[in-house]
């Protein structure tokens, strides 16, 4: 029946904004930094993936990025990434957020995405912000600019999420008549507030549905790729 209601709300819904997070890269075979075994050396990702760690320890913090850009060249988006990408190309879904910095989204065809963490995908120097190639940061190269050190464009810990994506994200949600949240630990601030900011119906989508239960008019647990295939639209 859930099933069911969340097909007819989406079907009804003039304005639907879809959240997601890292459960929907995992079912790309992408490592979740926030599960409970862990990966990568036993090193918490939360220490590594910080100003600090750029400033102090290039050497570690280029390992850990290199490490995840090659492993993207392994794994694809899936079907999940290409449903959600279709409803946007049928008026079903008027944007999609993401804590992912994967662009799996936009390379299943998905337009309209607001990146909320950054993206991996594109390179620029921690000092004067010039874009730089990735080939120079995989290849652990200075700025040509300024001799600074490179860095992804992600949002490491302890910086500001981009203003423009997040604004875009805040008043898509804030007009959404559905907001459909899918593979997210809702466990990062700010992005964790941005369901609670609509005035429309709220459903959630994730293996573990049991901590957010009461904050949603609507949860399905389960795996995302399936739930997302059964529903009829």
């Amino acid at each position: 029946m859930t099933i069911e209601l969340l097909s007819d709300w989406l079907q009804s819904s003039n304005s639907t904004v879809i959240l997601t997070g890292a459960g929907m890269s995992t079912e790309s075979g992408i490592p979740d930094f926030r599960s409970a075994s862990g990966w990568w050396n036993n090193i918490d990702p939360r220490t590594v993936a910080t100003t600090e760690a750029l400033a102090q320890n290039h050497s570690l913090f280029h390992e850990f990025y290199k490490m995840r850009i090659e492993n993207l060249e392994k794994v694809a988006p899936h079907e999940g990434h290409q449903i959600l990408a279709d409803w946007e190309k049928r008026g079903i879904v008027s944007l999609v957020a993401t804590q992912n910095v994967d662009g799996f989204h936009q390379l299943a065809g998905s337009q309209r995405v607001e990146e909320l963490h950054g993206s991996i995908r594109s390179i620029r120097c921690h000092r004067c912000e010039k874009a730089a190639s990735m080939e120079s940061f995989l290849h652990k190269e200075s700025c040509a600019h300024c001799d600074g050190k490179l860095r992804p464009n992600v949002v490491l810990f302890g910086e500001n999420l981009p203003q423009v994506s997040w604004n875009n994200a805040m008043e898509a949600i804030r007009a959404a008549e559905l907001v459909l949240v899918i593979g997210t630990s809702l466990e990062v601030y700010p992005v964790n507030q941005l369901p609670m900011m609509t005035k429309g119906k709220t459903a959630y989508i994730n293996l573990d549905i049991a901590q957010h239960a009461a904050q949603f008019d609507l949860t399905i647990e389960g795996k995302i790729k399936e739930v997302l295939q059964q529903l009829q639209l």
